[in-house]
């Protein structure tokens, strides 16, 4: 069994910047890519930021690029994603995922997902 579990959302104003964190446990996590997903209301999942095993291999989303940061501490079984200069429009509910299968290749769909932890909300007030 693999579980996630997101923590650091709230509530920031237009500009602020948040850190959020995933802690995951269970299954092996070697050679597996985990990533951020986030949904907002009445819109469908989208990715935001992968990451691989070693963290040498990052990918961004457009929208994440420049503002977003995501790292992987593998000793403490914690995932980050530091966003800053955020706008309203990154009001999400955001998902701290793992790949399905075990590859060197970026999780950028939500297809390729294995395991998706309960999400953090995260408000962004203009």
């Amino acid at each position: 069994q693999v579980n996630l579990v997101e923590s650091g959302g709230g509530l920031v104003q237009a500009g602020g910047s948040l850190r959020l964190s995933c802690a995951y446990s269970g299954r092996t996590f070697s050679s597996y890519a985990m990533a951020w997903f986030r949904q907002a209301p009445g819109k469908d999942r989208e990715f935001v930021a992968s990451i691989n095993w070693g963290g040498t291999d990052i990918v961004y989303a457009s929208s994440a690029k420049g503002r977003f940061t995501v790292s992987r501490e593998s000793d403490k079984s914690t995932m980050y994603l530091r966003m800053n200069n955020l706008p309203p429009e990154d009001t999400s509910v955001y998902y701290c995922t793992r790949a399905r299968v075990p590859a060197s290749v970026p999780l950028t769909t939500v297809a390729a997902v294995g395991s998706w932890g309960q999400g953090t909300q995260v408000t962004v007030s203009s």
